[in-house]
């Protein structure tokens, strides 16, 4: 069975920083693109950050550039998500999901999910 666990979520102040892990199960993730999701409550699910195959991520939306590193160990079969200076806007379930490229915007498998709380 395929499958993503997300794990590293938890309450963090404002200011302060998170490491999300994006760990594979069934398969390798040497041949994929993963990207990472935000949902808040009330709010729609949002993609804001991918790294292809080859090791090259973006973050997408202008609201977690320069605070938001994503990387990839393909020997852990895991993607990282470094989230420094938050804030409590990125209060969200987080989501890892793992497709083809980064470029179309279609996943094939999803993780169940991280809570990130940030507040004081």
């Amino acid at each position: 069975q395929l499958q993503l666990v997300e794990s590293g979520g938890g309450l963090v102040q404002p200011g302060g920083s998170l490491r999300l892990s994006c760990a594979a199960s069934g398969f390798t993730l040497d041949y994929y693109a993963i990207a990472w999701f935000r949902q808040a409550p009330g709010k729609e699910r949002e993609e804001f950050s991918c790294i292809n195959s080859a090791g090259y991520g973006r973050n997408w939306a202008d609201s977690v550039k320069g605070r938001f590193t994503v990387s990839r160990d393909n020997a852990q079969n895991t993607v990282y998500l470094q989230m420094n200076s938050l804030k409590p806007e990125d209060t969200a379930v987080y989501y890892c999901a793992a497709g083809g490229s980064c470029r179309f915007g279609k996943y094939d498998v999803w993780g169940q999910g991280t809570q990130v709380t940030v507040s004081s």
